[in-house]
């Protein structure tokens, strides 16, 4: 009977305790953890690209600049894309500055050149372009909107600058005797390699067993495009330069499975450069 009436008490006595338990628990907990009160990092600005000079350029020059720039290209108009014709008008402007988003793209009008338009022709790069956004735009903006400029702080004077160092020209400024005069034809730019240096170059890399990917493709049409056309200008040795290109379509030929097209528009060049040479 005794044991009966004390049992409540008990039962009591520990609901009360577990009751404090958790209370004290909960309250530990909310003054741990606590609202945050670490402030979020601002975004890095993304960085800027300058579009580069192609307007009077021929086509197979004025889309390698572009690329090698970050950028990527679409031709407008009712001319498209071969190598020989010429690049009137670049949209954005050369100079502007825009923000770098991936590939931005430059859009291109051409003229007929000199030469035969044969094959398929490229309007638009390999890979796919992204919007234009002009440095000081909030949004994306056309082609052919306006520059924002932003209103320069005054900067605090600077040290006076060191002199100018003299750039060294990479290639040979030895004078290279055009093989043939080819009428609106380009002049060779001597500070460019000349073209058989540049055909043993690619050589030398397509020897080291790439891979074929779609950056090592372009790569190697770049430089085919580049000797093939410079040949057909009549630039100096342009015939050896074809010949070791031909070599080196063969071997990617075997190496990548593709190339037999380039090999034939090699040989046609060749043909023709060795006909105008004589």
């Amino acid at each position: 009977m005794r044991l009966g009436a004390l049992l409540p008490r008990a039962v009591l006595v520990a609901m009360a305790w577990i009751l404090a338990t958790a209370a004290f628990t909960l309250a530990a907990d909310r003054k741990i953890i606590g609202p945050s009160t670490t402030k979020p990092t601002a975004p890095a600005a993304a960085p800027h690209l300058r579009v580069p000079a192609v307007t009077g350029q021929a086509f197979v020059f004025a889309k390698g600049l572009l690329e090698d720039a970050g950028f990527a290209w679409r031709v407008s108009g009712p001319v498209h894309g071969y190598a020989g014709n010429q690049v009137v008008s670049q949209a954005p402007a050369a100079g502007t500055q825009v923000v770098d988003t991936g590939a931005p793209t430059v859009v291109i009008r051409l003229a007929t050149g000199k030469y035969a338009q044969s094959g398929a022709p490229e309007d638009g790069s390999s890979y796919p372009g992204t919007a234009i956004k002009l440095v000081g735009s909030p949004a994306a903006s056309l082609p052919h909107a306006p520059l924002v400029k932003k209103k320069a702080k005054p900067a605090a004077p600077k040290p006076a600058a060191p002199k100018p160092v003299k750039k060294t020209v990479v290639a040979s400024t030895t004078k290279r005797p055009p093989a043939f005069h080819a009428h609106g034809a380009r002049q060779e730019p001597l500070n460019e390699i000349s073209l058989p240096a540049r055909a043993d170059r690619l050589a030398a890399w397509i020897a080291t067993n790439p891979k074929r990917t779609g950056a090592n493709v372009h790569r190697w049409l770049y430089q085919h495009a580049w000797i093939v056309d410079g040949a057909n200008f009549g630039w100096w040795h342009g015939s050896q330069a074809l010949e070791k290109l031909i070599a080196v379509d063969k071997r990617v030929e075997r190496m990548w499975g593709m190339g037999r097209r380039s090999e034939v528009v090699a040989r046609v060049a060749l043909k023709r450069v060795r006909r105008l040479s004589r």
